[in-house]
């Protein structure tokens, strides 16, 4: 969370780039401190950096994708980020069952030095170029990310034209965020961030192996399903979200996570009642993957696509930070009183997300725009007129 917060004036201050080579520094400070650690102080400190570096990488990745991205790639490239991660996770369960925590934390200085080497031959955001009026600086990167024989015009114009009506705005500070000129935009970043946390992921992602168990199937065999569903379905997410378009993916998502709670609930139900005790297994492996599998096809990537592209360059820091604070301090909310919810009641437990989830499909209808096929110019002028 306190990544979440710098992440924002760190990518307008520091550059893209720059934010993503601190958070580096931060993570590899981060596990070299875990695997060196003698007591409990290092390994807090360990994670503490390693927290703050993916707090900031959570919001200046996708925001730096969008940014560089021709618009009928930006979906299918922010959404590859969001493949990434599912597929790190997996990787790091399967390497994890052969190497000591200390040497596990060792393989997490490999991505942290092929980003550092990386970024030597990747350009700076172009957008962010026009914005602090590096000219010369903008059309290079531009003209390197489209192909040196590219017709760079047209798009250097549309997003010099906007900065600059931008430009005479004032910078943006966090209450400024509710203008109403902004509102719209925050709300909706901020609002899909509640519906991708609050309908209850993390905590039935990290307690997969107890649901599993408390409805009397085998933990490790749904556990391994799990992981492999979630990286298949987030690869097919990120394949077709330029094609279907981003509102269609969240309104199937959403409703196949509805599903997903009810039928965990009632195999719960079963399971406390004593009825059908047979049946009860079932249902909740069919719930818990329908479920996973709902979230990777929409709701794991997809907000953070539209996060990232329906936010005035003025705004992004302070708008982009409050989006990604929400986000985390969801996780961390949901993660911490799963438990709780459970010891109070299991089925209740997964309507009360099934509820929460219900009114993410309704504010999704209402509120969300579709964003694919136009420019980010395009995107953020309709929503914030």
């Amino acid at each position: 969370m306190i990544g979440a917060v710098a992440s924002g004036p760190m990518a307008d201050f520091f550059g893209r780039k720059g934010a993503l080579r601190i958070s580096t520094a931060f993570c590899t400070v981060g596990w070299l401190a875990i695997y060196f650690a003698q007591g409990p102080l290092p390994l807090d400190i360990g994670r503490l950096a390693t927290g703050f570096g993916m707090g900031v990488f959570s919001y200046v990745v996708p925001v730096f994708i969008a940014e560089i991205a021709p618009k009928s790639l930006r979906g299918a490239l922010t959404a590859a980020n969001q493949l990434m991660i599912c597929t790190g996770v997996s990787v790091a369960f399967i390497i994890g069952t052969v190497l000591t925590w200390r040497n596990l934390a060792l393989t997490g200085l490999i991505p942290c030095a092929v980003l550092l080497v990386g970024l030597f031959f990747v350009p700076e955001s172009p957008r962010w170029l026009a914005k602090i009026g590096k000219h010369k600086e903008f059309e290079a990167a531009l003209r390197k990310l489209r192909g040196k024989d590219a017709d760079v015009s047209e798009e250097a114009y549309e997003i010099q034209d906007y900065i600059e009506t931008l430009q005479k705005l004032p910078k943006a500070k966090l209450f400024d965020l509710f203008q109403r000129r902004y509102l719209r935009s925050v709300t909706i970043g901020v609002g899909l961030m509640v519906c991708q946390q609050f309908g209850g992921i993390n905590g039935i992602c990290f307690y997969t192996s107890s649901i599993f168990e408390s409805a009397g199937f085998p933990a490790d065999i749904g556990t391994i399903i799990y992981a492999i569903l979630q990286v298949i379905i987030t690869a097919l997410n990120a394949l077709f979200v330029d094609k279907a378009g981003r509102k269609p993916l969240l309104l199937v998502s959403g409703a196949g996570l509805v599903i997903g709670c009810l039928l965990t609930a009632i195999s719960f139900y079963l399971k406390t009642y004593e009825i059908g005790l047979e049946a009860a297994p079932a249902l909740a492996v069919t719930g818990i993957l329908l479920y996973i599998a709902s979230f990777s096809a929409g709701m794991g990537a997809v907000p953070w696509i539209i996060m990232s592209e329906i936010f005035p360059i003025n705004i992004k820091g302070a708008a982009g930070s409050l989006a990604t604070l929400t986000n985390w301090f969801g996780a961390w909310l949901i993660s911490f009183t799963f438990n709780f919810l459970l010891s109070w009641s299991s089925y209740g437990t997964f309507l009360v997300y099934a509820a929460i989830n219900l009114a993410g499909i309704l504010f999704i209808i209402v509120m969300v725009p579709e964003t694919k096929g136009r420019t980010l110019e395009q995107i953020q002028a309709a929503i914030n007129a």
